[in-house]
């Protein structure tokens, strides 16, 4: 994990995992944010276009992490979270970020490709704004 998260993927990432995570706590920490995502999208573009951006996200993905690619599910209509979750914590912790970093990118790379960058970015804006941004208001009413 480098000394400055450079994207607002990254520093999400980096802020979930905490300082020094292991390789375990980041693939927590991709997974977490996947189904914020998940969450996000599917009322938008339904739980399959979800998976099938997140399984194109694996394959484009394993061209610059190759261990990536083991976590599409033998249909490879989906992505095994759990497959996924064990790959990330198998690799060194910088591995594991950089994996995961870039799975998420491209993810959102592609979904910009296809509903464009300001509309992306308006639908995750608050995935990557971490969990609490501010104090939670109080519920006043008696």
């Amino acid at each position: 994990m480098g000394s400055a998260a450079s994207s607002p993927i990254e520093t999400a990432l980096a802020l979930r995992a905490g300082p020094g995570a292991d390789s375990a706590a980041v693939a927590e920490a991709v997974l977490s944010l996947q189904r914020q995502i998940d969450a996000a999208l599917q009322p938008i573009i339904g739980q399959r276009g979800v998976a099938a951006l997140m399984v194109r996200s694996v394959h484009l993905g394993g061209t610059t992490h190759p261990w990536l690619a083991q976590a599409r599910d033998r249909t490879q209509s989906a992505v095994d979270a759990g497959a996924l979750k064990s790959l990330l914590a198998q690799q060194v912790p910088a591995e594991a970020f950089a994996g995961g970093a870039a799975l998420l990118q491209t993810f959102c790379d592609l979904l910009a490709s296809l509903v464009g960058s300001s509309l992306t970015e308006r639908l995750l804006r608050h995935v990557w704004a971490g969990p609490s941004s501010g104090p939670k208001p109080q519920d006043t009413s008696p």
